[in-house]
């Protein structure tokens, strides 16, 4: 028996395992091995549930409304450096130790200082010192009632089989030396691995619980990310190039930008337009002051600010998705994460995330771009041009988007009969670029 935790009834929720009730563990594996299979991916239990989760602390970091003592209508917004992130409930406390003690061991695993091209092999040291040590380290940090979560009798996989196998898969691969959205996906089936055992138990209810996540985990994750980056030269995995949205992540704009919606209440579904008073202007993304400054506090900038990092030249020239598309956050990372066979075929399925057919999903979307998915993947060549869409299963058309349609290019080529002109400096007309301008909600 599951049951759902912490967001009221009309909206999804990931389950959460019945304790009493033995499960029987599965330790995961590849099942993406070539383009056809990203189509059965999108009608298995496991996409079902990342994409009910991804909605879930979405619409938790919407601004609320609340009354004042008085008895006024005020505006409780969530941001970076909140008591979600500096005073977590234990059990987000104990993940944010986790990622701290990931973190230091960079410091046990310098750069190499020769000269390279590519990654830093010392990135090599640090993945083996993280294998090392995975299992002492979700021994101190995660409950034993979790890693021991009632296995079926006889079983030779636990919970603590399929946690390790998506935490390894979250930091960058060892081997490529790069790092980008199919690892961050890891992350997140991490986290959600720990929901569905009940690790977070101790959190409140209408989306307290899910605030502490976003802000006091997944914040923090990424900044380990990027440290490990900067540190050791990661290549990005399967960079889009201009035409896509980042070279490492795509998760922080989702929440980012619900950050700056208008306020709703916890009856409330996720808003379609409007935007949180004195949200910034969306045009405000290429001035660096500005980055700097909301960075701080929201996801988005934080992101952005990154970009601004490891990158130079005109934000608009090398960031053109951004520049240009603020919004349709949801419905692009179903079409440029889960439905991209050089970001998922690196995905593992357990009993957890499970490759399991959904018996309500619906048949995938057949763009032209979904059938030209690699029939047979091959090492180091770029991805096709075109963007699968699949946006059958119900949590991707959660956002009352339009219908479906080809996916955003994400090549370095853009698909025939696309101008390739790029938008203008700030300040000038920018040139067409053939791309949808689709504003963020909160951007209005």
């Amino acid at each position: 028996m599951a049951t759902s935790q912490a967001t009221p009834g009309r909206f999804p929720a990931l389950e959460v395992l019945d304790p009493a009730t033995p499960h029987t563990f599965i330790k995961p594996a590849k099942r993406i091995n070539e383009g056809p299979d990203v189509n059965t991916f999108l009608t298995t239990k496991a996409y079902r549930d990342i994409g009910i989760f991804v909605m879930q602390l979405n619409r938790a970091m919407c601004p609320r409304k609340v009354k004042d003592e008085s008895g006024k209508e005020t505006t409780e917004t969530f941001q970076i450096g909140s008591q979600y992130e500096t005073q977590p409930v234990e059990s987000v406390r104990k993940i944010q130790e986790l990622l701290a003690k990931l973190d230091s061991i960079i410091g046990e695993a310098p750069p190499d200082p020769g000269p390279r091209r590519f990654g830093n092999v010392s990135c090599r040291k640090w993945h083996q010192i993280m294998e090392e040590r995975v299992s002492t380290l979700l021994r101190d940090h995660v409950p034993e009632s979790v890693l021991k979560f009632a296995p079926t009798a006889g079983s030779a996989t636990s919970a603590e089989d399929e946690l390790t196998s998506y935490l390894l898969g979250s930091f960058g691969s060892a081997q490529r030396l790069d790092y980008g959205t199919g690892h961050e996906l890891s992350f997140l089936a991490f986290i959600g691995c720990l929901w569905k055992l009940g690790a977070f138990g101790d959190g409140k209810a209408h989306g307290e619980i899910e605030r502490s996540i976003v802000l006091g985990i997944f914040e923090p994750y990424l900044r380990v990310v990027r440290r490990l980056i900067l540190t050791y030269t990661l290549e990005p995995a399967g960079s889009h190039g201009v035409w896509g949205l980042d070279d490492h992540s795509f998760q922080p704009y989702i929440y980012g930008s619900a950050q700056l919606t208008r306020p709703i209440t916890d009856e409330e579904p996720m808003p379609l337009e409007g935007s949180v008073l004195r949200a910034p202007k969306p045009g405000q993304i290429v001035k660096a002051d500005i980055v700097d400054q909301e960075r701080k506090r929201n996801m988005y900038f934080s992101a952005v600010g990154f970009i601004n990092d490891v990158k130079t030249g005109p934000f608009w020239e090398h960031s053109p998705m951004l520049f240009d598309i603020s919004g349709g956050m949801i419905k692009m990372f179903n079409a440029e994460v889960l439905s991209k066979f050089p970001v998922v075929q690196h995905f593992t399925f357990g009993s957890l995330f499970p490759w399991e057919q959904d018996p309500e999903a619906l048949e995938p979307q057949q763009s032209v771009h979904m059938t030209n998915q690699p029939s047979v993947p091959v090492s180091g060549t770029m991805p096709a041009p075109g963007g699968a869409v699949g946006m059958a299963a119900p949590w991707a058309q959660a956002t009352s988007m339009p219908p479906p349609g080809p996916g955003v290019p994400y090549s370095r080529i853009p698909p025939a009969g696309r101008p390739t002109s790029r938008p203008g400096p700030p300040g000038s007309q920018p040139g067409p670029t053939g791309l949808p301008t689709t504003r963020a909600p909160w951007s209005k």
